[in-house]
């Protein structure tokens, strides 16, 4: 029996053929891809409208074009989306949290390991309890497609990974409620948020705090997709398992369940600040499970896969960055 690529009755990507430029499809379950002629951002800016249409071209296929059926092992895989602009959460899993910070203990803290994990946790509730996410910016260039090679840049002493459950903004979004939140999400995706642990933290100015720019924004650091799969079709967003292996072996396998600050809530606050646009991503943090919990961390020739219910498989394999 074949596994189904996605929940659902179709999902959106973004294809090549060779020899031509990529556009956006409709992908149906038995691996069909109907090129849209158009780009996924231009479906989401009309997302209202074009959802129904979308809808009856994967009910009846023949209410599309029959040449323009394509099947989808013909064509290249790219990004989804192009997004505009890229929310990035930290800090948003409860057991990734507590797990980081016994990570980069230091060796003189007189706490025992259980007394430390107390602590954490006593400060993960206060956050939740103050309406306090933790959002910062990425940038479109850092993105990839889910099946792209990932260059590890040789001054990345310590490449990371953190697979992430990513909404998929479908209309403007400002200042909205945590309880409306949901209706501006068109669907849902994968990223995976890689990360060099050498140069989250500036040592040279302490007080300035973390550089996410040097750290994550890396060409090819954000994988993504490989499709995006209407929210109607997702179902709970709250309860999803997050799973990526490494070279076959588990090493995130969580529910968003533990999320501290739900999609909802991470939407909402975003827009707080800033004004959302479709095709926008807002990315929600990633479980337990990253290569500081293992001790192990990436390296030329590694294959991670990831996987999120309902939202497909990517597969990103590592290529160390050639000696200049």
């Amino acid at each position: 029996m074949s596994v189904k690529l996605f929940a659902g009755l179709f999902a959106l990507g973004t294809f090549s053929a060779p020899g031509r430029a990529p556009s956006a499809g409709l992908v149906v379950p038995d691996g069909r891809v109907l090129d849209l002629r158009t780009t996924t951002r231009a479906l989401l800016e009309r997302w209202e409208e074009e959802l129904p249409r979308l809808r009856a071209l994967a009910a009846d296929p023949a209410n599309g074009p029959a040449g323009d059926w394509q099947p989808l092992e013909t064509l290249r895989v790219h990004a989804p989306v192009e997004p505009r602009q890229i929310f990035q959460s930290g800090a948003n899993y409860r057991q990734h949290v507590i797990d980081l910070e016994i990570a980069h203990r230091s060796p003189d803290d007189p706490r025992t390991e259980a007394e430390a994990r107390a602590e954490i946790a006593a400060i993960m509730d206060r956050r939740a309890a103050e309406d306090l996410p933790y959002v910062f910016i990425g940038l479109p260039t850092a993105v990839a497609g889910p099946y792209d090679d990932v260059v590890l840049p040789a001054w990345a002493a310590k490449p990371d990974w953190e697979l992430e459950l990513t909404a998929v903004i479908g209309r403007p979004a400002y200042r909205v409620s945590a309880d409306e939140a949901l209706e501006y999400i068109a669907g849902y995706t994968i990223a995976n948020d890689l990360t060099d642990r050498a140069t989250v933290f500036r040592r040279d100015m302490p007080a300035i705090g973390t550089d996410w720019l040097r750290s994550k924004n890396a060409p090819g650091f954000t994988p993504l997709g490989p499709w995006l799969v209407p929210a109607e079709s997702v179902g709970d967003p709250g309860d999803l398992q997050v799973s990526l292996t490494l070279n076959g072996d588990t090493m995130q396998d969580e529910s968003t369940k533990d999320m501290i600050f739900d999609v909802a809530r991470m939407v909402s606050y975003a827009s707080r600040t800033a004004q959302l646009l479709p095709g926008d991503l807002v990315l929600t943090g990633s479980p337990a499970g990253n290569g500081m919990h293992w001790g192990r961390l990436l390296r030329d020739g590694d294959v991670m896969e990831g996987t999120i219910t309902g939202l497909g498989t990517q597969r990103t394999r590592c290529v160390a960055e050639e000696s200049q």
